[in-house]
């Protein structure tokens, strides 16, 4: 690939500058050395992460302060304003009072945006788009966060600076890099599905109106009677939906292949579910103060709502609200947009910048006290749930990355959208180096053999034409000539 210049090969360069030099010992930002940072540290491997991962800690938070003030991701936005209204009674599966009784309304904000662009990046990027909603219930906000596709890239919440910082521009040259992009995704086969997606006509939504949105984890859900059941939200044009996997109490089942936020749970096995419908009908009045500072943070779930062990959501449940006490400061849920305005705040946090408010009063700041103060209300405590005693890091890699990537393929998308979907993942590919072509390409082929031969075939042709259009640049004679390796 002798047409490469050296901004596209600014990480190759420095390969070959450090000779047989071995990489350095990986550390943290104290100089500790880490033994694994693929995996987070969980109690069994599909249990919950541990405050005690301070790799994940030490990688994450680093990650949410690293710009500012745009967002780390999805930085290009549009918001809008409205209601949800329950059409249909779900109540057996959950208490939330968002859902207590049909024709219930509750106030939303929503912003759509993309991923990896900037600010300033146009609409038209392949790149999946961002579906947050956040609910002002009358038991405090529920924000839920998603994409406009079910699935996501990996599986592992300590590999997401890392699939960000792929996404985005080179450090060193302020360019996007393919050689980036398609490194990590080739080294992480987990990525398969939502890189089919993105590179299927899926991959540049016909804009907001027309954009189905997902929750895409798998959330619990807990009803009146302690009764509990896994879901996954899914907002279709035209109606909000959830499917439900239900948890029986005389058999101990633990669906482990659908906590996975890569994969999707078929409608045949798990129809979804009408639940209600969201209501848009407002414009914000002033971008910067309505859709700027308006702040998601999937750990707000009102009771009836509980997480559930899925890594990337765990992990999620830290970084979203640390990313926002960075960017808009410790007392951001009382700016207007984020507020909680349908209830009654009432907790133990005083001061730091920018509070807005009486700061509580003359009310106690600790807890316990013996002076009338917020108490804890024993009927709110979140459901029990067990996992496995083994703390370790758990590898995830190995899951089944190809199962339903084939489906996609070969069920899912006709040979029109299966031609379009290798031609563009190609013309995309085509910039990263040839060993990361090959390795991307077997990991299709694992998927199917057209997929990878069609993707194949593509990148060959591209590659010979890059050659023939090589042009060398020298100099004869004191005089500057350029001649062309082939007739252009």
């Amino acid at each position: 690939m002798a047409d490469r210049d050296k901004a596209t090969d600014q990480m190759k360069l420095w390969k070959d500058a450090r000779g047989s030099q071995r990489p350095d010992v990986l550390t943290t930002g104290a100089g500790v050395p880490v033994g694994d940072k693929l995996n987070l540290m969980t109690a069994g491997p599909r249990g919950p992460l541990l405050v005690q991962d301070v790799v994940f800690t030490d990688e994450m938070a680093h990650f949410d302060r690293e710009r500012i003030p745009e967002r780390v991701v999805h930085a290009k936005g549009a918001g809008a304003f409205g209601y949800f209204e329950v059409t249909h009674d779900i109540t057996r599966y959950c208490k939330a009072k968002v859902f207590e009784h049909v024709g219930k309304t509750t106030p939303i904000a929503i912003r759509f945006s993309t991923v990896a662009g900037e600010s300033g990046s146009a609409d038209t990027v392949r790149d999946p788009r961002g579906f947050a909603v956040k609910f002002y219930t009358d038991e405090g906000n529920w924000d839920l966060t998603g994409n406009n596709t079910p699935i996501f890239f990996i599986r592992d919440a300590l590999l997401f600076p890392s699939f960000i910082h792929s996404q985005k521009r080179n450090p060193q040259t302020h360019l996007k890099d393919p050689d980036m992009v398609w490194d990590f995704w080739s080294l992480r086969p987990e990525s398969l599905h939502q890189v089919s997606f993105l590179f299927s006509d899926r991959g540049i939504p016909d804009g907001h109106r027309h954009m189905n949105g997902y929750g895409s984890h798998t959330f619990k859900l807990v009803n009146a009677q302690g009764q509990s059941v896994y879901c996954k939200f899914h907002y279709k044009v035209l109606t909000v939906c959830l499917c439900v996997y239900k948890i029986c109490s005389t058999k101990c089942v633990h669906p482990d292949d659908w906590l996975c936020v890569s994969q999707v749970w078929p409608h045949k096995d798990f129809p979804l579910i009408p639940v209600g419908r969201l209501v848009l009908n407002r414009n914000p009045v002033n971008y910067f103060a309505e859709v700027e500072q308006l702040a998601f943070d999937p750990s707000n779930m009102p009771p009836g709502i509980e997480p559930s062990p899925d890594k990337m959501l765990q992990g999620r449940l830290f970084s979203y609200p640390d990313t926002h006490r960075h960017r808009l400061g410790a007392n951001y849920l009382q700016l207007p947009v984020n507020c909680p305005y349908r209830t009654h705040v009432a907790n133990y946090q005083r001061d730091g910048p920018m509070c807005m408010f009486d700061n509580q009063g003359g009310a106690p700041n600790y807890f316990p006290n013996s002076f009338s103060a917020p108490d804890t209300q024993p009927r709110f405590i979140e459901s029990k749930c067990k996992v496995s005693p083994d703390v370790a890091r758990y590898n995830s890699a190995d899951d089944d990355n190809v199962t339903q990537v084939c489906t996609f393929f070969t069920e899912v998308l006709n040979e029109a959208e299966r031609e379009r979907l290798c031609q563009n993942m190609a013309g995309h590919m085509k910039g990263a180096q040839l060993f990361i072509q090959k390795r991307a390409v077997q990991n299709l082929m694992a998927v199917h053999p057209d997929y990878g031969t069609r993707v194949q075939t593509l990148l060959d042709k591209y590659n010979t034409e890059g050659k023939k259009n090589t042009v060398h640049v020298y100099t004869r004679g004191g005089a500057s000539a350029v001649a062309a390796a082939s007739k252009m």
